[in-house]
């Protein structure tokens, strides 16, 4: 595979991805994301098998297409993260305010 077609190919396996969101619970079919996104329901079918591999797609019981349980793990890691270290800045603005009395 030559670069351009890796960067192309792996472009689209990301745009396949985000044209996902929202849609955890009801899925979309490949040919509603090849519209989303402008690409052959051929192409999106590729990404989708890579991205079903790698686990962060699920074909869901209606024939359809999700975010799998361990995408919707990656995005509660990130929440996660962030409420932790808005936690932290709490605590520390309070001792600051604290101090400059």
């Amino acid at each position: 595979m030559h670069k351009s077609q890796i960067s192309t190919s792996g472009s689209r396996t990301l745009r396949v991805l985000k044209a996902l969101k929202g849609y955890t619970l009801t899925g979309l079919s490949n040919s509603d994301i090849a519209k989303m996104i402008n690409e052959s329901p051929v192409n999106v079918t590729r990404s989708l098998k890579t991205l079903i591999q790698e686990g962060l797609v699920i074909k869901l019981d209606n024939g359809l297409f999700a975010h799998s349980v361990q995408m919707l793990q990656i995005a509660q890691a990130h929440a996660i993260h962030i409420n932790k270290m808005q936690d932290q800045i709490t605590e520390i603005t309070q001792r600051i305010t604290a101090g400059a009395r």
